[in-house]
């Protein structure tokens, strides 16, 4: 079987060795080269045409995000940035990178060979059945009137690779009267709190990370906590979500599959479902469970997903009543509203 080539950039040195001997353990992937700054890794790019690059944020002469505003446009190269804590992830996320990968905090060599075997060499396998995505320049026109909208109605939407850019295209399009709404994104802790506020900087709709006992209000989204399953439960005439920390349900923490079937249970028909970019089949039980509930499902096409994985394997099993493009979801959400 033909290896994944691999180019792995960091401006450490010890980390990229690290970085590389961890890759090439798995027998079907091999680091090609290794760069210390943009510059290095726009010449190994030519030298090796590596399928996938590992790249660091924070790099001396130029960033990462700003080599990959660079980059992309002339060589359509799926990237993983390797990335602490940091928001300037999701510039990178925007600026076309497929995906991303939280560093260890603890930087021993053993810490760093388990996080590279557990983590990064599964994300490096997606990234090179990924599409690269264009650099987002804009999302949709503006926010719509979903109004007047029931207390009772609810959206759910959940996404894995790809999605942080899907979500905000389908949330930016969401107004003050649009139905409260739920989200899973698979995504370390830490991290969906500071997506969640790049989000409320962007959008018309509040959004923040979900906490245990959040009431789902029009006009408000609630990110789930990463590292925490969320649920949604009937409160009075509306909802409200419980966060427990109980581990992986479906292979992730947060799971799509747990949220979009617990909405079937306390929303049923009163319900939207979307499932949206992102490898594996987490969220196609749930999204399945919620249709058969009564709920209104969207599934987005593989013409516009970064990995057609959820959303495919929802439709194989029946879950998804509408495949629509990205670009599509805002207007169909728009139309369930409105006459039903």
């Amino acid at each position: 079987m033909k290896k994944i080539r691999v180019l792995v950039v960091d401006d450490s040195r010890l980390y990229r060795e690290l970085l590389a001997d961890g890759i090439n353990q798995d027998p079907a992937l091999e680091v090609v080269a290794t760069a210390g700054d943009a510059y290095e890794a726009r010449d190994a790019i030519i030298a090796t045409r590596p399928d996938v690059m590992t790249l660091d944020v924070e790099m001396p002469g130029m960033n990462g995000i700003e080599f990959l505003r660079r980059l992309l446009p002339q060589y359509s190269l799926p990237v993983v940035m390797v990335s602490s804590l940091n928001e300037a992830v999701f510039d990178a996320m925007s600026a076309g990178a497929v995906d991303f990968v939280d560093k260890p905090k603890v930087q021993t060599s053993e810490a760093l060979s388990e996080f590279v075997r557990n983590e990064l060499n599964a994300k490096i396998k997606i990234a090179s059945i990924a599409k690269v995505p264009v650099a987002s320049k804009h999302h949709a026109p503006g926010p719509q009137s979903f109004g007047p909208v029931s207390g009772s109605r609810l959206i759910a939407i959940g996404a894995s690779t790809g999605g942080t850019e899907a979500i905000l295209s389908v949330i930016s399009a969401f107004g003050k009267d649009t139905p409260g709404t739920v989200v899973v994104q698979h995504m370390p802790a830490g991290f969906t709190k500071m997506y969640a506020e790049r989000l409320d900087r962007e959008c018309e709709v509040s959004v923040r990370e979900a906490k245990d006992g959040d009431e789902v209000k029009p006009g408000t989204v609630l990110i789930a906590p990463g590292e925490l399953q969320m649920r949604v439960e009937r409160h009075g005439d509306g909802y409200r979500v419980k966060c427990t920390n109980e581990g992986k349900i479906s292979g992730h923490n947060p799971s799509v599959n747990v949220l979009f079937e617990s909405v079937a249970a306390a929303a049923g028909k009163h319900a939207i479902g979307v499932i949206l970019t992102g490898m594996g089949a987490d969220g196609s039980d749930g999204l399945l469970n919620m249709r058969n509930a009564g709920a209104a499902t969207i599934g987005e096409s593989e013409r516009s997903c970064i990995v057609y994985g959820m959303p495919q394997m929802a439709k194989l099993k029946g879950g998804v009543e509408w495949e629509l493009d990205l670009e599509e979801i805002p207007d169909k959400i728009n139309e369930i509203l409105k006459h039903s």
